[in-house]
């Protein structure tokens, strides 16, 4: 086994691989950016290496960099955890030659699956069934868009050298052909350095199911169940699970067998997946295969009760696969929900900013937590906004979706805006909890997943100016007092033969309200939107508990830079105090032109200061946390010029383009 282990990886999976090793006695070496210097991953590492700037071109992803860091600190093996070098060939292939083991399979196993193109023609070979689709070397925009027409629509471009989404468009007509050829080259260029496409025919209603398969240096060969990752958006895992609903144990059998049979045919070794579509009749088809730990790998541990870096390493050192096929457990259900810093309702935006308030819920035999940060950490543009993955198990899929359940309601997070309370709707909705699952699930349930909490105004505003008014007791309760019992010594309003009243202006579900507040000595009556409420309440650090008409309730108060977020077993309650206006608000306007939708780089110009454009056309491309973002026309209208130009890195909120409507006076 290796006495040193450098993580070629940051966040939650350079921490998880941190975990395991420690376990194993092996030291660990992070490496991190400028970005990443107070990272989690930095701190739980034994050593620490800085390797460049911020952005991964310049860090994670210079390959010289994190093997001289290897060598430096006496590393004898390399863990690249998934994205980033973990699927390159030349990397594994240079750590070799530096005598250092990459932790991952043979440099000659990446080649081999890094071409999608090429990978389908070997897995035709190898007999392992396949999507019909182009596949050739021919590259001309002319030739893929025969073969999509000859196919017919719709279909699937994906980048040959792709993965996690990135190159990929679904195309619906022919008419939508060029646009989608173009962006998902160029995202397949920035995300890979590789613009070759492949064209299939895409199934309007197929599962996503993926098989985890290992094999050693020793002709061993096993596969660990499956995972069902059809619910999906942008192409991009939302929720995980393993395993397959309603996967019988015959067609288990036949999909494991047919993915180590893959695994074989390129001479496999280490941990890898196979992703295949499953169709409604139950036949299946081959998609491409990960050389690498997939990100969803959790939920394989729970079921089967593996570590599966700990089979990554031992595999590396040589060691013999630690079980046979049929000595591998199967064991009750787990799901994985993606927590994401992004915008659900505005087309899964991404999002910056900083964690001003993180509480997951406590971890046991049924609830993990795999993150790399931390409250305070800041969502930086640079990276994913992954914040955290939540994997449950239980005896039983329905089980173990009620834990699902019960830990979203309990993710407690400020400052940025998240995808919990979307992958909450997703987790309770009827068709999820039936398994109805397919890859086109959340477009095809939208009306149940995108919908807000019924807002309760009259029983919400009380516990709204509630949380404040102690917020602020708590803030300026005085550290010590020679007399504590002292009325002056009170945050509770009280005067002296006055009423103890208070006045709050509080904007509270985008209205304002005016609230006051009346202490009684033991209870506050709230007067608010017509309504006395008496409610009585005690705030201890974040802790909120208070009794409203004999019910007693726990809730968790998050104060973030924009205001408060109380957290409730029913949902959570957003508001902010209005503070009286000094005359110092900046009233001026940018108007005229089209925002950035968040921090982000120029990608494309695609149109010429004074053209004019329709409604809806493309104007510029955005890349942000390495996905593309098109900015439309708003109405028809003249692009009078841009602000930026490609390459240059933008705010979130800034003015990009100087746009003309026709309408205007």
């Amino acid at each position: 086994m290796f006495t040193k282990l450098l993580i070629a990886n940051r966040g939650e999976i350079a921490c998880r691989v941190i975990k395991t090793a420690r376990r194993l006695g092996i030291a660990t070496v992070a490496v991190y950016s400028d970005a990443d210097r107070n990272a989690l991953h930095v701190e739980l590492a034994d050593e620490a290496m800085h390797i460049g700037p911020a952005p991964a071109r310049e860090s994670y992803l210079r390959a010289e960099q994190v093997i001289q860091a290897a060598i430096e600190t006496g590393a004898d093996a390399i863990h690249p955890g998934y994205g980033f070098l973990s699927e390159n060939a030349d990397f594994a292939r240079a750590c070799q030659a530096a005598g250092i083991v990459f932790v991952g399979p043979p440099a000659s196993a990446i080649d081999a699956m890094g071409s999608k193109s090429a990978a389908k023609q070997i897995m035709e070979q190898a007999g392992v069934p396949l999507v019909p689709g182009y596949h050739g070397d021919d590259q001309s925009p002319d030739v893929l868009k025969k073969a999509a027409d000859d196919m017919e629509y719709p279909v699937l471009l994906k980048a040959t050298a792709g993965g996690g989404g990135k190159g990929m468009r679904q195309v619906w007509s022919a008419k939508e052909f060029d646009e989608a050829l173009a962006a998902a080259q160029r995202e397949s260029a920035a995300a890979f350095g590789d613009d070759r496409m492949l064209v299939e025919k895409y199934l309007t209603r197929p599962r996503h199911v993926e098989v985890q398969v290992f094999c050693d240096n020793h002709g061993n060969g096993v596969y660990l169940a499956e995972r069902d990752c059809s619910v999906q958006r942008r192409h991009q895992k939302v929720i995980e699970e393993a395993p397959a609903p309603g996967m019988t144990t015959g067609l288990r059998q036949q999909m494991g067998d047919t993915a180590v049979q893959a695994a074989r045919a390129i001479n496999y070794s280490g941990a890898g997946t196979v992703e295949f579509l499953l169709d409604e009749d139950g036949s299946f088809y081959f998609m491409e295969m990960n050389t690498r730990l997939q990100v969803e790998h959790p939920v394989t541990e729970m079921i089967t009760g593996q570590d599966l870096v700990e089979w990554q390493l031992r595999v590396a050192s040589g060691e013999q696969l630690p079980l046979a096929q049929q000595d591998i457990p199967l064991k009750g259900h787990a799901f994985e929900a993606r927590i994401y810093a992004e915008d659900a309702a505005n087309d899964f935006l991404p999002a910056t900013g900083t964690l001003a308030f993180l509480q997951p819920p406590e971890e046991s035999a049924f609830v993990r937590v795999d993150t790399g940060v931390r409250q305070g950490d800041e969502i930086s543009v640079y990276y994913d906004p992954m914040i955290a993955k939540l994997i449950v198990w239980d005896e039983s899929r329905e089980r173990a979706l009620q834990r699902l359940a019960g830990a979203l309601a309990e993710y407690r997070i400020g400052g940025t805006v998240t995808n919990v309370d979307f992958l909450y709707n997703l987790a309770t909705s009827q068709p999820f909890r039936a398994a109805e699952l397919d890859t086109g699930f959340i477009e095809r349930h939208r009306e149940l997943i995108f919908h807000e909490r019924e807002q309760d105004v009259e029983s919400e505003l009380p516990l709204a100016a509630l949380a404040l008014l102690l917020y602020r007791q708590q803030q300026g309760r005085p550290r010590s007092c020679l007399d504590p019992w002292t009325p002056w010594a009170s945050h509770n309003a009280w005067r002296l033969n006055e009423a103890h009243t208070q006045h709050l202006s509080i904007a509270c579900h985008g209205r304002e309200f005016s609230v006051s507040s009346d202490w009684l000595g033991g209870a506050w009556r709230i007067s608010a939107n017509g309504r006395d409420t008496l409610i009585k309440g005690h705030l201890e650090g974040d802790a909120l508990s208070f009794e409203v008409e004999g019910h007693r309730q726990r809730a968790t108060l998050a104060a973030t830079d924009d205001g408060f977020v109380l957290y409730l077993a029913s949902g959570a309650i957003s508001f902010n105090e209005i503070l009286p206006d000094t005359g110092e608000t900046d009233s001026s306007s940018a108007g005229g032109g089209l925002t950035a939708p968040m921090n982000g780089t120029v990608v494309n110009l695609l149109v010429k200061a004074g053209s004019r454009v329709e409604a809806g056309q493309a104007l510029l491309v955005m890349e942000a946390m390495k996905m593309e973002h098109t900015i439309r026309a708003p109405a028809a209208g003249t692009v009078e010029g841009f602000y930026f130009q490609p390459g240059e890195l933008v705010d979130g909120g800034a003015e990009l383009v100087n746009f003309e409507p026709e309408d205007s006076p």
